[in-house]
């Protein structure tokens, strides 16, 4: 079910929302004065669509770096007579205190502030607007809500400095909130009297009070006939609080879990306090222990242990104090505890650190609301999918992206996240993920890369990407792709792992496009940015990776983009071509990728004049003679001799060396080549080579495009026959065979 979840496209529902989200003023809305948005006044939504709107714009303000939010957006659902919301969640500093403020007409049932820094003690007045219908709300990690702006009284001197001071509000209750059930006030600050905040309320039935410190907890037996869910997440607990918990015989879930490593707790954990929780709380379901030492030993000796099928029957449980439980629980949290490493632990669903069963249930469990053990649990999951294989993929996978998109500022987790995601996209794992799936592991990658300029995640990002097909897979991301890794090697200092692999991804990027990609990449500097790190290998006298990367770059984006050959000239490419041929005469690869871009400019009529000069086509003329890489670099420079003797004599504006030299050197270079020559090359088009046969200019340039022809074609049949019949060389090459000034051997080959 899992992979059919994954795999299904999006319903039409989120479709649309999307749709209205990215195109407001084309779709629900209207601007006023050029500046606020409107609701068209023919428009009525059911809270369905409304609450649909408002979480998914969150989640994309929250997620995608393009979707630019609005001033105005929480306006549009101020009257409850067209919009209608009864269930929303808003998260970090998207929210501010006139967002609230704007819908406090609407009668909300469910409410979820996440972390919302921004909001301070006017949204308190707020909340109490939706007193009369909130049966759930959550405040966690707003962590300015319970302060105010403080004007002092007559203007002193430090009036200037710090006109207002935070105070504490002291006097907020949850009075006449007569619906609320369900509470999370995690990560509270403090200061303020829980107890005395929570009085009024009649009958809780689900409380989270994670990361606040009560010494005296007793006020919670007010609920015991109503409490079923009870969350004291990194509380440090005592004697006392153990035995309030134990006369809440209702509770069927009860989190009493700790980082074990954010500050030290005198508490641990004995065997009588599990028997108590199993004694007393007989609806238990869920409980989580998470992070606790265990004072005593828990468990049933090694030899019984170890006995047996694995089994999640009570009474065979390795933990003696759960044998006392009525069935299996249906979630244990046992992460960062001994216990988790035991044979029969009694519940369906285990949190821990032993397999990746374990390790998923606690990514699971823990990402939202707590990151610090969410990215040890992905540090574990990278481990199992760097050394052994994943057997949950799709689900590894969900969850990941998932946390990289909710704690997009999260170091650690972006860290450790993105070097689980390069283990879980690699081939081994490929047939198993559907597109869907691909492009989103892409869209939190890229999200990571324009967040954290941070060696580590980008290097782990660009090694994620190296997993996809490319260019195919990122298409649908193209421009924003090519600008991050542009961005990436315009960098002054840079780390040299991830300049390589950064100028390899631009070079896949450019490599089999359109040639309005090409155009357009051109225009955002990439000409320019491979320019300057061959300019910086020059300076260093290094010829490694990135500077071969770097010309066969260009070597692929000025391909038939004319714009582009003329900015590689523009920013004196043609220096740097001449001095790399100087400073590193031995390397082949280097010299093919150079010529093959200069083959790409002399295609270029205009372009042509630039290249006239006895500097450039002395060089040409000695490489014809060139052994590198097989024939590659002596044919790319015949190449670029044929476009410029097609030009014809009367363009020959120099002395030295002579026209006829030059074009009897190209004969005997061309007569050296093996005809049945395997090929460095490339061909997406033959046109180049075909402008070159109905002409009688230059008979030595009709023979090269025609040998050219005929290795591709015999060496290559199934990829290029076919292309020669398109491009209709056909005719051109019986038509050249009638002329006169075709020399006889042109003609052979033609034939």
């Amino acid at each position: 079910s899992f992979k059919m979840a994954s795999d299904s496209p999006e319903s039409l529902m989120t479709l649309c929302t999307d749709y209205c989200l990215r195109n407001l003023e084309g779709t629900l809305c209207y601007l006023l004065d050029n500046e606020t948005l409107r609701l068209h006044p023919d428009i009525f939504l059911p809270s369905e669509i409304c609450d649909k709107l408002v979480n998914e714009y969150v989640e994309l303000v929250k997620t995608d770096s393009i979707f630019e939010p609005h001033e105005s957006f929480f306006t549009l659902f101020s009257d409850p007579r067209s919009t209608r919301l009864a269930r929303i969640h808003l998260r970090e500093h998207i929210v501010q205190d006139q967002d609230l403020e704007a819908i406090r007409k609407q009668d909300l049932i469910e409410l979820y502030l996440t972390n919302c820094e921004k909001l301070t003690a006017k949204s308190l007045q707020t909340l109490v607007s939706f007193s009369h219908t909130l049966i759930s709300l959550s405040l966690f990690g707003c962590c300015n809500i319970f302060y105010e702006e403080e004007n002092p009284g007559g203007c002193e001197d430090d009036c200037l400095v710090n006109p207002t001071r935070q105070v504490l509000v002291k006097d907020f209750t949850f009075e006449g909130f007569s619906r609320l059930r369900i509470l999370n006030l995690g990560r509270l600050i403090e200061g303020v009297n829980v107890e005395t905040l929570l009085r009024p309320l009649a009958s809780l039935a689900a409380l989270d009070l994670s990361g606040i410190q009560l010494n005296d907890v007793g006020f919670l037996t007010q609920w015991k006939d109503s409490l079923v869910s009870l969350v004291l997440y990194n509380m440090d607990l005592s004697e006392e609080h153990i035995q309030v918990i134990a006369q809440l015989r209702k509770l069927r879930h009860l989190d009493i879990s700790r980082d074990h490593l954010s500050s030290y707790y005198k508490f641990k954990l004995t065997r009588r306090v599990l028997n108590l929780f199993v004694e007393n709380l007989v609806n238990l379901t869920s409980l989580d222990i998470s992070g606790h030492t265990m004072l005593e030993n828990c468990t049933i000796p090694s030899m019984e242990e170890k006995m047996g099928q694995t089994s999640i029957e009570p009474a065979k449980s390795s933990i003696a104090p759960f044998r006392g439980l009525k069935r299996p629980l249906q979630f244990l949290g046992l992460f960062e505890t001994s216990l988790c490493r035991l044979t029969h632990i009694p519940a369906y669903k285990v949190s821990g650190d032993k397999n990746e069963e374990q390790v998923l249930n606690a990514i699971e469990a823990y990402t939202e609301h707590r990151p610090e053990i969410t990215s040890r649990a992905i540090n574990l999951l990278f481990d199992i999918a760097r050394i052994e294989r994943c057997s949950q993929l799709l689900r590894a996978l969900q969850l990941v992206i998932t946390a990289l998109k909710c704690h997009k500022d999260d170091k650690n987790i972006q860290v450790t996240g993105s070097a689980a995601l390069f283990y879980l996209t690699n081939s081994e794992y490929r047939m198993e993920q559907s597109v869907k799936l691909r492009r989103q592991v892409i869209q939190v990658v890229l999200n990571g890369m324009e967040s954290y300029q941070e060696v580590t995640v980008q290097r782990n990002c660009c090694l994620t990407l190296c997993n996809f097909s490319i260019p195919e897979e990122l298409e649908f991301q193209y421009r924003r792709v090519n600008e991050l890794l542009l961005n990436i090697l315009n960098q002054s200092r840079q780390d040299e792992s991830i300049q390589r692999i950064a100028v390899h991804l631009c070079n896949a990027l450019v490599c089999q496009v359109d040639n309005d990609h090409k155009e357009a990449v051109g225009k955002m500097g990439f000409v320019m940015t491979m320019l300057k790190l061959i300019q910086k290998k020059l300076a260093d006298k290094t010829c490694d990776q990135v500077m071969e990367f770097s010309w066969s770059a260009l070597w692929n984006i000025t391909d038939e983009t004319p714009d582009n050959c003329e900015m590689f000239l523009n920013y004196s490419g043609m220096k740097l071509f001449l001095e790399c041929l100087k400073e590193f005469p031995e390397k082949q690869e280097l010299h093919r990728n150079m010529l093959g871009l200069l083959g790409n400019v002399a295609e270029v009529k205009e372009l042509r004049p630039q290249l006239m000069t006895s500097q450039f086509i002395s060089v040409f003329s000695n490489l014809l003679e060139s052994k590198a890489d097989g024939i590659e670099v002596s044919y790319n420079a015949c190449g670029v001799l044929s476009h410029i003797m097609f030009d014809g004599p009367e363009a020959w504006g120099i002395c030295e060396p002579h026209r006829e030299e030059v074009v009897k050197r190209m004969w005997a270079a061309i007569q050296s080549w093996d005809i049945n020559s395997r090929r460095n090359i490339n061909y997406r088009s033959f046109e180049p080579i075909l402008r070159l046969l109905p002409q009688g200019i230059s008979p030595v340039s009709q023979h090269w495009a025609t040998w050219a022809l005929y290795n591709l074609v015999s060496v290559y049949p199934d990829k290029y026959c076919p292309l020669l019949i398109k491009e209709g060389g056909i005719p051109l090459l019986k038509d050249m065979i009638k002329m006169a000034s075709a020399r006889q051997e042109t003609k052979e080959m033609a034939r």
